[in-house]
C-alpha cells in the first residue's frame, strides 16, 4: 500500500506495508541513509527523528500512523535555525568520532534546545540520556549544546574539563 508522508517539508510516497517501521522506509525505500539503525528496540537513539517536533525512534514508528505528521530527519534538520546552530556547534567542537550515533544525537539536542533554549546540565542529561555513544563523546555533546544555549565555547570546554 502507498502512504504519503511529510518528510523534511516534502510530501513523499512510500509504497510499503503499513507496519513497516519509518526507519526502514527512510533507509530502504527512500534511500535516506542518514538515520541510522542501532538496536531496533528503541534503546540507543541512533534512529532518532522528529515527529511533529518531538524526538522519536524511527525504528518503532509504523508508517501507517504517520500520515499528516511532520517528519524531520538529519537530512532536513539544517533547514531549522536551531538545527543549523546545533550542526555548526558539532563541527566547531569536533563532537563526532566515529559519527554513527551523531544524527540521533543532533536531532535529540535540537529538540531539547527548541523547548529549552538555555538548558542546565541536568536538563541536558535528561534529554540526551537515551542516546548512546560508543565513542563516549558525551562531554563534547554537552559542550556543543551549551554553546548553542548561550555559553561560550571556551567556557563550555573549561566546564567540561573540570566536570570530567
Amino acid at each position: 500500500m502507498a502512504y504519503t508522508l511529510s518528510i523534511n517539508g516534502k510530501a513523499v510516497a512510500v509504497d510499503a506495508p503499513g507496519d513497516t517501521p519509518l526507519l526502514w522506509a527512510l533507509r530502504d525505500t527512500l534511500g535516506m541513509v542518514g538515520t541510522k539503525y542501532g538496536c531496533g528496540i528503541s534503546s540507543c537513539g541512533a534512529c532518532t527523528v522528529h515527529l511533529d517536533g518531538l524526538p522519536v525512534r524511527a525504528c518503532q514508528q509504523p508508517i501507517a500512523g504517520l500520515a499528516g505528521k511532520a517528519i524531520v530527519t538529519i537530512e532536513g534538520i539544517g533547514a531549522d535555525p536551531v538545527g543549523r546552530q546545533v550542526q555548526a556547534a558539532w563541527v566547531e567542537l569536533d563532537v563526532a568520532q566515529c559519527g554513527y550515533c551523531q544524527p540521533g544525537q543532533i536531532l535529540a539536542a535540537t529538540a531539547l534546545l527548541k523547548t529549552t533554549p538555555h538548558p542546565t546540565d541536568a536538563q541536558i542529561d535528561a534529554a540526551m540520556s537515551r542516546n548512546l555513544c560508543r565513542c563516549a563523546t558525551y562531554l563534547r555533546i554537552r559542550a556543543a549544546i551549551k554553546t548553542v544555549g548561550g555559553v561560550s565555547t571556551a567556557t563550555a570546554q573549561m566546564t567540561e574539563q573540570h566536570d570530567g
